[in-house]
């Protein structure tokens, strides 16, 4: 009889201890992203297509959107001592001490732009030109054979560098270079070439509200890919959609 006691008190106990440990986590009223400002992707003023996405994500869940604009390697920072909760625009596992989902949730349409009158490269030659890159972006990580190379602070001096062969290609997201040529006087001087695609990452503090946040990012993408709803946004915006029929990543 005291066998059979002892044996249902633990059984209880199991159940207890069982349906504590399924209950839902608490959700932070708030995520606080922190991402460079892009032009049309993630604006100071709150406007861009990285920060519909996030609001489509987070916010019918509960969770409001705070953002804040700070150069990518600073970004990168904050979300490392977690005083911000997400980093936006990460590669996978590119930063110690960052959490990453999953789900990315966008993809870096990443091209060399150099000048027409030299030959273009291809992910398979690219490592044997001299490259240019913005400071924190760390393409040598991604594109094979890199030998040259070297990284800026700010765009502004990018054009001339290539036109007095300082350097061979400029290295960055379309969307970016794309920017960069709509300001020159001359665009038709330069010339774009495909190199690789790379999932976007959203990058999460290491602590109790980027763990929930994570593993509620994880959720809402697998329901928002299943029913097709960040379709509109990518269409809004004039981007192409990130995923094929399985929810993975678009080829180049």
């Amino acid at each position: 009889m005291g066998a059979s006691r002892a044996l249902l008190l633990l059984l209880c106990l199991g159940i207890c201890f069982g349906a504590r440990a399924a209950e839902p986590t608490t959700l932070p009223g708030k995520v606080r992203a922190a991402s460079e400002e892009w032009v049309d992707y993630s604006q100071a003023d709150g406007k861009g297509m990285a920060w519909d996405i996030l609001r489509e994500v987070f916010e019918p869940a509960g969770v409001r959107l705070e953002t804040r604009s700070v150069p990518y390697t600073r970004s990168i920072g904050l979300v490392q001592r977690g005083e911000v909760d997400v980093q936006v625009g990460a590669y996978l596992d590119e930063s110690e001490g960052v959490l990453y989902p999953q789900w990315h949730y966008d993809v870096d349409h990443i091209y060399a732009l150099g000048l027409a009158s030299k030959p273009s490269p291809t992910l398979a030659t690219v490592g044997n030109y001299r490259l240019v890159w913005m400071r924190g972006y760390e393409y040598d990580s991604y594109l094979p054979g890199i030998r040259s190379f070297n990284e800026i602070h700010r765009a502004v001096g990018i054009l001339p560098m290539l036109v007095h062969d300082r350097a061979d290609f400029y290295i960055d997201a379309l969307t970016e270079i794309e920017d960069l040529l709509a300001k020159s006087e001359n665009p038709q001087q330069f010339k774009l070439s495909s190199l690789i695609n790379l999932p976007l990452y959203l990058g999460f503090a290491d602590t109790e509200n980027g763990r929930v946040l994570r593993d509620l990012f994880d959720r809402r993408m697998t329901e928002l890919v299943k029913n097709g709803r960040l379709k509109p946004i990518f269409e809004r915006w004039k981007q192409p959609y990130p995923f094929d029929e399985n929810g993975k990543p678009a080829k180049p």
